[in-house]
């Protein structure tokens, strides 16, 4: 990842880190050889979070670990630094602020003013020359997930990587997309990990690895034999990418247990097999009953969480919007009717273009197809009035091999102004995730999560592709402005 992705702190190898994460990977797996059978994700989540601080503190600079906790005294009054903005997009006007002043003081924005100087003795970063953004939020992601176009892709992960290597990955992978300016992640499952997105979140919080504010999903959830690994012999046993529910009891304590486990989020899969009818209609076939998944949501709403559901066939997003769903994942099959519902629920849609037109090609079949289909609906959708956040499936493409920022220009492709394509990577998804008084925009009382890029995005929306300067809670974690 090179220089680009190496933290500005200067922070070094804290003694006591590589001590601690052993000590903590000790007690897993003492707790392994004892047996307990009652604590096995405990046991797991021991391990991966043993291994994980071990390796960020003996090799900070793979991480991007973020300046040390202890590097300033709980008494010292908070950094105050001031933002020169040459173009200001701040998410909520309908132009550009010129040359704008924002003043930051600890982890928030105090002040956003046309012009002015800064007070005396303020840290001034000169972004003069730049065009300065809210951070970026991306509502569809995997950070323990590498690519799968295959299903060969897909079941090499589960099957020959440990859930503790996985979670080194994602910690690499929220360093790839803090470096591209996404501040604020929504994880949607771990694909067989586990519970290790709750531990990349976790160090994350705790400043032993940086990477994006997260909210995560944990294991999502099918039926019994509706999800890989698939096609294996019946005397294996195989992992799968997600946790197997049945029934309505069964659904609901599969909601309490994940949400115990620190799930923000409960996802579940709506569909799978999806074909063309003579109607010409992109069909589905249903995983869940309508008992069921109206189980898994009320349970949900009752514990004071969201769901989002995997729905990309018609009769899919059908069934998702009869259960009261919060969001649509995907959604290639959208209809004029189905759009309708969704404005008058006021249900989010997430469309992650840029992931089927990456494994389009590798997938044949009906893909290309369902991509075509998907702007078709994209275009409705926009005219109409539905909510669309941006969320690219990122790790469904290889972090390393593709910028999540791409999604922001296949929007404006289909329909979108530039400026709404950068609202709906900011604003809307900060309203999604229940954080639109913490981020989205740039003004007073916000996390002070800023990016900024050399170009015009309003001229040239694939600027945002080229993020030159990442800032989170006030913190400068690159900065290539020149």
């Amino acid at each position: 990842m090179g220089t680009a992705c190496r933290p500005l702190t200067g922070a070094r190898l804290r003694g006591a880190g590589w001590l601690k994460g052993f000590v903590i990977l000790f007690a897993a797996v003492e707790g392994a050889k004892m047996k307990i059978s009652r604590n096995w994700p405990i046991v797991i989540v021991g391990c991966v979070a043993g291994l994980a601080v071990c390796l960020a503190t003996v090799t900070p600079t793979m991480f991007g670990q973020a300046k040390p906790k202890d590097a300033v005294s709980k008494d010292a009054a908070p950094t105050k630094i001031a933002i020169r903005a040459g173009r200001l997009i701040d998410g909520k006007s309908d132009t550009p602020l010129t040359n704008a002043l924002i003043l930051i003081e600890g982890d928030k924005i105090v002040s956003v003013t046309p012009g002015g100087s800064a007070p005396a003795g303020v840290e001034v970063i000169d972004l003069s020359k730049a065009t300065v953004l809210p951070g970026f939020v991306d509502a569809h992601t995997h950070v323990l997930l590498n690519g799968d176009i295959t299903a060969e892709d897909y079941d090499a992960q589960l099957l020959k990587q440990s859930t503790p290597y996985r979670a080194i990955l994602g910690a690499r992978n929220a360093r790839i997309a803090l470096d591209h300016g996404f501040t604020t992640i929504r994880d949607v499952e771990t694909e067989g990990a586990m519970y290790a997105d709750v531990d990349v979140k976790t160090a994350i919080a705790n400043g032993e690895v940086a990477g994006p504010r997260m909210q995560v999903a944990t294991r999502a959830m099918t039926p019994t034999g509706m999800y890989p690994l698939l096609g294996y012999s019946w005397e294996l046993k195989v992992p799968t990418g997600v946790q197997y529910v049945d029934g309505v009891e069964g659904a609901r304590k599969a909601v309490r247990e994940q949400v115990m486990y620190g799930a923000d989020w409960i996802k579940y899969y709506s569909d799978r097999k999806y074909h063309f009818e003579a109607d010409g209609v992109l069909h589905s076939m249903v995983n869940f009953t309508d008992e069921e998944a109206k189980a898994i949501v009320d349970e949900t709403h009752r514990l004071g969480k969201k769901v989002a559901a995997h729905c990309i066939g018609s009769d899919g997003i059908a069934a998702g919007l009869r259960a009261g769903v919060d969001t649509i994942e995907h959604g290639d099959g959208l209809t004029d009717a189905l759009i309708d519902e969704v404005v008058k629920k006021g249900v989010y849609w997430v469309p992650t273009i840029t992931v089927g037109a990456y494994v389009a090609p590798g997938r044949g079949g009906n893909w290309t197809k369902m991509v075509d289909l998907e702007k078709v609906a994209f275009q409705k959708s926009l005219k109409k009035g539905v909510k669309i956040a941006l969320g690219t499936d990122a790790g469904g493409f290889d972090w390393k091999e593709l910028n999540q920022a791409k999604e922001f220009e296949y929007y404006v492709e289909y329909g979108m102004t530039p400026m709404q394509a950068i609202r709906s990577g900011t604003v809307v998804p900060a309203e999604l995730l229940g954080w639109g008084d913490k981020i989205g925009t740039v003004e007073a009382g916000k996390w002070a999560d800023i990016v900024a890029v050399s170009g015009d995005p309003l001229k040239d929306i694939s600027e945002v592709e080229r993020v030159k300067f990442v800032m989170k809670g006030g913190t400068v974690y690159k900065n290539e402005i020149h």
